[in-house]
């Protein structure tokens, strides 16, 4: 398998402020990637580096085989990449926004017309295509924008927070979108979030970053596995007796019980399986349970196992850095 992105011992600083720090990864094309962690953590350094807006320190990173430095030019032909920040003009129509950026990309005019047409019929924007940017809701923006993004047909989309502040029907809509393109067409998609449901749901593989490392990277499943075990929580009308609670211990596949006053929580490896035996050794105590529930670990708990505690500066944006990639727009 191919590698799309391949990274090794990649650092940024800004002065004193290590942003990224000795970066080790591998993607596989066809993959769709998500990078998690905190305010400040490195994400949006990391998606800037990997789309050859800024430069890194040290090291380096290859896109689809391309030094993000050395061969940029050619690279920014077969990525495309959408920032946190608005993207789109508001005061002029959705296609008037398509047109512009159609020849940003230099597409040849002979074919403008039909990528404008395939990008608006693909993020359901056809009817609305003429109307001012300005009365479109926040979810068809973004729609606008991916519309944008994927008129050249990226081999990889770079998206830096691509659904925030989005309702979740929306934000739905948009995944489903993208990856029927992963499935379709293999496009690759990098992408960072906010939001866990996100990652768990529609990434191949996670990666948490922290403080400007990469921390774990993984499936979500093999994530979650490596957070522990279930947790079983169970609420009954008085506290439990030491025998009771020694026989809860003795179950095959209990980890751990807990008690706090009337409530009982167990770590379990299969909080399914055990369940019934669970509620049977109870009984067999005389012990009444007024309330029981069981849950496996999430990305969450990953999250916050693996980066929750430690929220970072947000890393300073250097003058040097927006000005190159000003100019690499004027150049276009």
């Amino acid at each position: 398998m191919e590698l799309a992105v391949s990274i090794r011992k990649l650092s940024k600083k800004y002065g004193d402020f290590l942003a990224l720090d000795n970066i080790n990864l591998d993607i596989e094309e066809g993959k769709l990637f998500a990078i998690l962690g905190p305010n400040g953590a490195g994400k949006t350094t990391l998606l800037r580096i990997l789309t050859t807006q800024f430069e890194p320190t040290a090291g380096e990173a290859f896109v689809l085989g391309k030094n993000v430095v050395n061969q940029s030019e050619g690279l920014r032909k077969l990525i495309s990449y959408v920032p946190q920040e608005m993207s789109v003009w508001t005061d002029i129509s959705g296609y008037e926004n398509l047109l512009i950026y159609s020849k940003i990309y230099g597409l040849p005019t002979a074919t403008r017309k039909d990528s404008i047409k395939d990008s608006l019929e693909l993020m359901d924007l056809t009817d609305v295509a003429n109307n001012l940017v300005s009365t479109y809701s926040g979810g068809m923006i973004r729609k606008l924008e991916l519309a944008c993004a994927i008129m050249i047909k990226p081999k990889i989309l770079f998206l830096d927070e691509p659904t925030i502040g989005l309702d979740p029907a929306t934000r739905k809509t948009i995944w489903e979108k993208l990856k029927a393109l992963n499935r379709e067409s293999g496009m690759d998609v990098f992408f960072s979030t906010h939001y866990m449901d996100e990652a768990d749901n529609y990434a191949d593989e996670i990666g948490i970053i922290n403080r400007g490392k990469l921390i774990k990277v993984a499936s979500p499943d093999e994530l979650k596995r490596s957070v522990g075990y279930d947790r079983i929580e169970i609420e009954t009308d008085s506290e439990l007796s030491k025998h009771a609670l020694a026989d809860l211990k003795k179950l095959n596949g209990v980890k751990k019980v807990e008690l706090e006053g009337n409530e009982v929580m167990i770590s379990a490896k299969d909080s399914a399986a055990l369940l019934d035996v669970i509620i049977e050794c109870l009984l067999a105590n005389k012990v009444h349970v007024k309330k029981i529930s069981a849950r496996q670990p999430t990305i969450d708990d990953v999250f916050l196992k693996y980066a929750g505690a430690k929220e970072s500066k947000k890393a300073p944006v250097q003058l040097a850095d927006v000005k190159r990639f000003r100019d690499r727009i004027r150049r276009g």
